[in-house]
């Protein structure tokens, strides 16, 4: 990635030079699509969820007002397209139980992930991330996979960062139980595999 700073490319954008979008395109193309495929779980809506975020991005240019980073602006543009689209094809969460939630939960997880290889992890991770309600899901990529931090995804979503926390806090709980479910038959084989 060029260290030439975003503003540098918004400038000119505002100032008539609309090729230089194409370079704003290109370094957060991935990202956006990340971001749009994690909340409406579809490749070809997450694509076109993109194209309009940009065509969002492009047409409000002027309103960044560079007292957040352009990144997490960006993904506040994202996210807002994805619930749009999201309640305009009414689609429901799944709620998950979180009653059978404990430390040593965290723990035997942890144990679990780390026996599995990076790349493995990663996918499993995904996999059960995809099975939390949006908020959730969102909520945890952004702090783990994209490194935003807790004002950072305030903003992004719309909350406090304290209120960002108590979510971060339930969301991890939800997903310890989805992994433990997921990777307890993997455990249990591996332990027959070893006797």
């Amino acid at each position: 990635m060029s260290t030439i700073p975003d503003q540098h490319y918004i400038d000119k954008i505002l100032q008539g030079e609309t090729n230089a979008f194409a370079i704003l395109v290109d370094r957060y193309k991935d990202m956006i699509f990340t971001l749009a495929l994690q909340m409406v779980k579809n490749r070809e809506e997450a694509e076109e969820v993109s194209q309009d975020t940009f065509v969002k991005i492009y047409s409000s240019l002027g309103k960044f007002k560079g007292d957040s980073k352009f990144s997490t602006w960006a993904y506040k543009v994202t996210y807002n397209t994805c619930l749009d689209r999201l309640k305009k094809n009414k689609k429901e969460d799944l709620n998950i139980s979180i009653d059978e939630f404990s430390a040593h939960l965290i723990k035997t997880m942890d144990n679990a992930l780390s026996a599995l290889e990076d790349k493995e992890r990663k996918q499993t991770i995904q996999n059960c991330l995809s099975m939390l309600p949006r908020e959730e899901n969102i909520l945890l990529t952004l702090f783990y996979f994209e490194d935003q931090n807790l004002e950072e995804i305030g903003k992004v979503m719309g909350i406090t960062a304290n209120n960002v926390k108590v979510k971060l806090f339930r969301s991890r709980q939800k997903l310890a139980v989805i992994l433990k479910k997921q990777l307890e038959p993997e455990i249990v084989q591996c332990y027959e595999r070893e006797r």
